[in-house]
């Protein structure tokens, strides 16, 4: 590694690593990170080792576990890791960031405003379960809450939530799934807290339903079609009249 390059990874680690910018009181951290492959930071007093490929992760070390936990179970039969490698470098990047930590006179690191987006994974049909996806986008530092609501209340069952992921940009992103029956009378929310941002975000999703018509409204609607059907079946009548004269004229031609 070029020393420019080990330079402008150990700023990147520094500035990430070492915020005191306040926030939630439930919010702590205690980020260590090693900008790479593998390694990136996170919150918490372990941090994160992760593997990915193409953008998609393959892979998590639990820390608290000592284990290797594959996103797909089968991805597992193809390959291994021995969890021990996860520690030692998140060790090695504890041990690196704290020599940063002492000699950078703890300067604070810039909170990026997160991007919150609520979807369903698959079209939504009342009554039939679906899955709700809280996208959050453009995190920074990677400490973030996030939560659920169902008719302003908290949700705590059906939920799951993937690590950090890194972008190009050296933000991270991250998602939080909610399985939910939709139903017209349920509204949803996704609470969002972050340093970033004043006070948490709500973003807010219910289900689209086509409202119902009238009676009056079908009844005009049945006329119109009845009517647009009646004059159709007069114009193609006047046009086969038409068509079988003029027909008939070309067969019979008047004298010269």
């Amino acid at each position: 590694m070029t020393p420019s390059r080990a330079l402008v990874l150990g700023i990147l680690a520094l500035t990430t690593t070492l915020s005191p910018c306040g926030g939630e009181d439930d919010i702590k951290a205690d980020h260590i990170g090693s900008y790479g492959i593998t390694v990136y930071q996170s919150y918490g007093p372990n941090g994160q080792y992760t593997f990915e490929f193409d953008d998609d992760e393959l892979l998590y070390v639990d820390l608290d576990k000592k284990e290797t936990v594959w996103r797909i179970p089968e991805f597992g039969q193809l390959g291994r890791l021995d969890p021990q490698g996860g520690l030692r470098n998140i060790a090695t990047a504890k041990h690196n960031l704290d020599v940063l930590t002492k000699t950078s006179n703890f300067t604070p690191a810039t909170n990026k405003v997160p991007e919150v987006t609520v979807f369903p994974k698959s079209p939504v049909l009342l009554g039939q379960p679906n899955t709700l996806i809280c996208f959050v986008d453009n995190i920074f530092p990677p400490v973030v809450n996030i939560t659920w609501l169902k008719n302003s209340q908290s949700v705590t069952e059906g939920i799951y939530e993937t690590s950090f992921f890194i972008n190009h940009d050296h933000s991270f992103h991250k998602m939080s799934y909610l399985t939910f029956i939709p139903s017209d009378d349920d509204v949803y929310d996704c609470k969002v807290e972050h340093w970033g941002l004043e006070e948490p975000a709500l973003q807010h999703w219910e289900p689209e339903v086509p409202a119902p018509m009238s009676e009056l409204t079908e009844t005009v609607v049945c006329a119109l079609g009845l009517s647009v059907g009646i004059v159709g079946i007069v114009v193609g009548t006047i046009f086969i009249i038409q068509g079988l004269r003029s027909g008939g004229s070309s067969r019979h031609p008047g004298s010269l």
